[in-house]
């Protein structure tokens, strides 16, 4: 059974992000545990000067989380261009850690138009070590309401696109764990 960790990089109570990582996990094959992470809005800003024994909780957690999952999924929105700061910062907490090297992460997107935060993230991710997988899953749910994207996420073709890219990625992670054997 592989452990997957997935992580929505929006704090906003009806994001798209969220919503697509919960679908995720719904549709994950029946090999793979998802959890998907709800802590980012609780992590400190990073401070290299709270490491170590002084590793707040919130963040102590997340790193543990990441280490024990066998692959990462993040789902991100882009503000102004970016990698919003709560992302980021998640990501910053486990820089001088191994929680990050060689782990199998796949990006998945709910915004067409979020080009820059995919590259942006996607250098920052490879700069950790991170396996990053080279597919991305992306199911436009830019700018609708609630209903609209439970509706979409639905729908067949939706839950088969998201139950392939989990088997793909599922069969990148086991490649992976078989390589470092």
């Amino acid at each position: 059974m592989l452990s997957l960790l997935a992580i929505s990089g929006s704090l906003r109570a009806a994001s798209t992000n969220t919503a697509l990582v919960e679908a995720l996990a719904a549709n994950a094959p029946p090999d793979c545990a998802v959890a998907v992470y709800r802590g980012l809005g609780d992590l400190p800003i990073f401070n290299p000067d709270n490491e170590g024994d002084r590793t707040p909780g919130p963040a102590a957690a997340l790193i543990d989380a990441v280490t024990r999952a066998d692959g990462v999924i993040v789902c991100c929105p882009e503000y102004a261009h970016g990698v919003p700061g709560g992302m980021k910062n998640a990501l910053d907490w486990l820089v001088s850690r191994d929680a990050a090297v060689g782990k199998p992460a796949m990006l998945a997107h709910a915004s067409p138009r979020s080009l820059y935060a995919r590259a942006a993230l996607a250098e920052v991710m490879l700069t950790m070590s991170f396996a990053l997988y080279e597919e991305t899953l992306e199911i436009p749910l830019l700018g609708k309401k609630p209903g609209e994207v439970e509706r979409i996420l639905g729908e067949d073709a939706s839950r088969q696109a998201m139950r392939e890219a989990m088997q793909r990625f599922a069969g990148f992670i086991r490649a992976n764990i078989a390589a470092s054997s």
